[in-house]
């Protein structure tokens, strides 16, 4: 748009950023969606990001000013893409799609598309050509060779970009990102409704959802009539480094701007193929609007250019924001030695050992040339004695096989073991940097309850507790200021956990409930939604107690709320949810069932659904341990002999117990209690103390029954 530019403040993004637009059914992106409901979720990131936007645009006026722009980029760069295919059906987009897909980007990008000879007269001044160039990886983050292409067979039909973007998470159904400093992701999947695509800003989402996502339809030979010549893709990345919609995305305000001199003012996004000049309310004069540029959502016969200011921006954000792909590896191809063999997981034990004795099984992968045939693994735990394993066996190149070691044992508390591969085939090692791994393993005997935990301690997780963070990203964390006893609590922050269905687990330490008679775990909890709690069909955050009889391998719910059931604040809270002192609530769970399990291990499980925040205080595991003459008679009055405080109890609890009558030695009542049948509780306390000493009669009266028992009263 023709604009001043280093006049805009970051109030000018905000104002972009949270303005409607509207997309027409002809191609839609979803970038400016996904941006602006992260922004309204996380204010905070709103803040860094368009404190980021400005400096990067004032840096590229700086540099146009100072003519530096066209020194950017000495030589061409070439940014290594690893496609990952993720569909139901992979097969379905061929090898040859992806190289046609990859060439367009080359050519749009070069300025050397063969389609720029419809770039008309009154534009050609502006034509951008950049320096940036892709190629297919060929080799791996870890170094594999690789032919850039991943196909990933997935249950969904279909992904948005409001699923959590769950087409990057394998965890999800979809696929991990490659380290994103090294690759540009691409995930070429069947998106819902009319959404041909969507990338990522720079700073605007975590790393391992940087990338760009696009419709299988719309890449060459796909089926999405006048979107499947590539220029989607093209379009997507334009935004991956820094390009804004041409239009401003401000629903013909002519108020917006793209942030870009050489482009004229639009009033929307364009549909169709326009033909010569097109003017419109914010162009209304020849020469019009630019909507042959790839910033449109023109139909890709008419997206044919980029303009200067467009490539000064996108290799400025390139040096800066981006600049780990300048120095990537992944478009050169791997070197394979003969004898390379590389100890890639621990399989056993898990980071918590429930016994000290263990067995470890890894995952070998063979990276050398040759079949591996033979092995040496060594195990060690701190700097003890060295356990030594010889492994012969079959693992062909660039495979991995599962070898178990010899057993190993631990003390109590928190170890370091070391595993380490040596002599593959009896040959030194061509590359012992990846020969060790490492990892933390802590065991404590089971702890005999009852067990409470406030987390006011310095430690956390408390000794004997920890957590289980799958994906790396938010999980349980302490926090002072807010608690329902003391000043700490725990909580997960899922208004800022925008990868949905994610798993997070705060265990709790091993504990022995054998030879009770009942046990229970209790916990204050706190919990608020950011969506109105009566919406239908809502995914909710949810909260679990799970309980798991073999160490964690797995787990039975006992305990599991979510929306309305679980929140302690009422209506939606679309801030950051931080509890009240009264907006706690205490929920007891019975784990009786599992008594005759022995040692369980226990653990609060937050699945988050991007809602809000839920807050856990004061965890207690106690039992019960009933008296054994009451478990044998049933039916007790104690103590007795007593000085006047007298307990009636019961057990198991009265199901069909209509009252309990208290008569002196002369038939006299002197106490009564009448119950309504199926309301009985184990135990009922009497206070005989101004009674006269003597032989006392109480009598349990059930619907089918009379049960009496004599004590004595004394003073």
């Amino acid at each position: 748009m023709l604009k001043t530019i280093i006049a805009k403040s970051a109030l000018g993004f905000g104002i972009l950023l949270f303005t409607s637009f509207q997309l027409h059914a002809q191609r839609q992106c979803g970038t400016m969606d996904l941006l602006n409901e992260k922004f309204k979720r996380n204010p905070a990131l709103k803040a860094v990001f368009e404190k980021k936007q400005a400096s990067l645009f004032n840096l590229v006026q700086f540099r146009k000013k100072n003519k530096l722009a066209e020194k950017t980029l000495a030589n061409p760069i070439t940014i290594p893409i690893v496609f990952h295919i993720v569909m139901k059906n992979p097969g379905l987009v061929s090898d040859d799609q992806i190289i046609a897909q990859l060439d367009t980007l080359n050519k749009d990008y070069a300025g050397l598309n063969g389609d720029s000879v419809r770039i008309p007269s009154y534009f050609k001044s502006v034509f951008g050509k950049s320096g940036i160039s892709f190629c297919l990886a060929k080799r791996t983050p870890t170094g594999e060779p690789t032919t850039g292409i991943v196909r990933f067979t997935t249950a969904k039909n279909t992904f948005s970009n409001s699923d959590g973007e769950s087409v990057k998470h394998a965890s999800l159904g979809g696929d991990d990102a490659w380290d994103a400093n090294k690759y540009l992701n691409i995930w070429i999947c069947d998106l819902s409704g009319d959404l041909l695509g969507y990338g990522t800003f720079p700073g605007s989402t975590s790393l391992n959802e940087q990338g760009v996502v696009v419709d299988y339809g719309c890449i060459p030979g796909g089926s999405l009539t006048s979107y499947n010549k590539g220029k989607t893709m093209t379009h997507e990345i334009g935004h991956y480094f820094n390009l804004y919609h041409i239009w401003g995305d401000d629903d013909g305000a002519c108020t917006g701007t793209d942030y870009i001199a050489d482009t004229p003012n639009q009033a929307n996004s364009t549909a169709g193929c326009p033909s010569g000049v097109l003017t419109d309310a914010c162009s209304p004069t020849s020469p019009g609007i630019m909507y042959q540029n790839y910033m449109d959502y023109t139909g890709d016969d008419c997206l044919v250019m980029f303009t200067k200011d467009q490539v000064d921006v996108m290799e400025g954000v390139l040096t800066t924001e981006r600049s780990a792909l300048l120095t990537s590896d992944g478009c050169l191809p791997a070197i394979l030695q003969n004898y390379d063999a590389q100890p890639r997981l621990i399989n056993n034990p898990a980071s918590r050992v429930c016994d000290p004795a263990f067995t470890p099984t890894v995952t070998v992968f063979n990276r050398g040339a040759l079949t591996l045939s033979s092995l040496t693994i060594s195990a060690q735990v701190d700097n003890g004695n060295i356990t030594t394993t010889n492994w012969s066996g079959s693992i062909a190149s660039l495979t991995t096989g599962l070898i178990t070691l010899n057993s190993m044992s631990v003390s109590t508390g928190i170890h370091t073991l070391t595993i380490y591969s040596s002599n593959p085939d009896g040959q030194i090692d061509q590359d012992q940097t990846n020969d060790t791994l490492i990892m933390t393993v802590s065991y404590q005997p089971p702890l005999i309850p009852p067990v409470s935990e406030s987390f006011e301690g310095n430690q956390f997780p408390p000794s004997g507790w920890d957590i289980v963070n799958n994906d790396g990203a938010i999980t349980w964390q302490k926090i002072t200021g807010y608690a329902k006893t003391g000043n700490s609590s725990v909580y997960m922050n899922n208004v800022n956990y925008h990868t949905t269905d994610q798993k997070d687990y705060l265990r709790l330490p091993t504990v022995n409930i054998a030879g009770v008679d009942s046990a229970f775990i209790s916990f204050q909890v706190a919990a608020a939604v950011y969506t109105d709690p009566s919406s239908a069909g809502n995914a909710w955050d949810t909260l679990e107690v799970l309980v798991s009889t073999d160490c964690g391998n797995t787990y039975t719910s006992v305990y599991k709320k979510w929306g309305a059931d679980l929140i302690t604040r009422q209506g939606s809270t679309q801030t950051d949810f931080f509890p009240s002192s009264s907006e706690w609530r205490k929920d007891s769970v019975n784990i009786s069932s599992f008594i005759s399990q022995g040692n369980i291990m226990l653990a609060f499980r937050n699945t988050n659904e991007w809602e809000n925040n839920i807050f856990i205080d004061d965890v207690n595991v106690r039992t019960v341990t009933v008296n054994p003459n009451l478990k044998a008679q049933g039916f007790l009055a104690t103590p007795n002999p007593t000085k006047g405080q007298l307990t009636v109890q019961f057990y198991p609890q009265p199901d069909k117990l209509k009252g309990i009558a208290i008569f002196s030695s002369i038939g006299q009542r002197i106490a009564e209690t009448q119950i309504n049948i199926g309301q009985a509780n184990n135990y009922y306390t009497y206070d005989l103390s101004h009674f006269a000493p003597g032989i006392y009669i109480v009598r349990a009266y059930f619907t089918d029954k009379t049960i009496t028992k004599k004590i004595l009263l004394v003073h």
